[in-house]
């Protein structure tokens, strides 16, 4: 009989456990997500249900798109990544502006660039969400027209595209 309430009193503690556990991974802001998508093929690996949802911005999910997109010399592209990472190679006339210094560095890249700017934003690739997180904080600085290459620098390269 002790035994059975040994394992009893276990599963309750170890329920008690998973829950808490979900209560502060959802809490956190850096939890795991449970569910999103994880297929590299089909987009970025990213926390939350797929698909593009109103008022994010789009994905450029071809390199063979974003080099149409950088050859009309409209478009502004942006490297969320690391001042490091960029320069050790970037796309041409790619702007830096790592995700992770976008406070000390917005209000100068708004002094440069209008609003109506159109934006491409780029990390490293299908893994990396620097460029999502990038491109939402421009949309909420006021850039209207702001897509995302999901392939990245990494992707750029691999294509055999011209880089800095």
């Amino acid at each position: 009989m002790v035994i059975g309430k040994t394992i009893k009193e276990i599963i309750i503690l170890l329920g008690i456990a998973v829950a808490l556990a979900m209560v502060v991974n959802a809490l956190s802001p850096k939890g795991i997500p449970l569910v999103g998508q994880w297929d590299i093929a089909k987009g970025v690996i990213t926390a939350g249900p797929g698909g593009a949802a109103e008022g994010k911005p789009a994905e450029i999910a071809s390199v063979a798109r974003a080099r149409e997109i950088f050859d009309t010399g409209t478009v502004l592209f942006v490297d969320a990544r690391s001042q490091d990472n960029y320069e050790n190679g970037h796309i041409p006339a790619a702007v830096s502006l790592p995700v992770g210094r976008f406070d000390e560095r917005i209000e100068s890249f708004l002094k440069r660039y209008p609003s109506e700017q159109p934006i491409v934003t780029y990390c490293s690739g299908r893994t990396c969400e620097e460029s999502h997180s990038l491109a939402r904080f421009l949309s909420e600085a006021g850039y209207t027209d702001v897509r995302i290459f999901i392939d990245g620098f990494a992707g750029w390269q691999a294509e055999g595209n011209p880089i800095e």
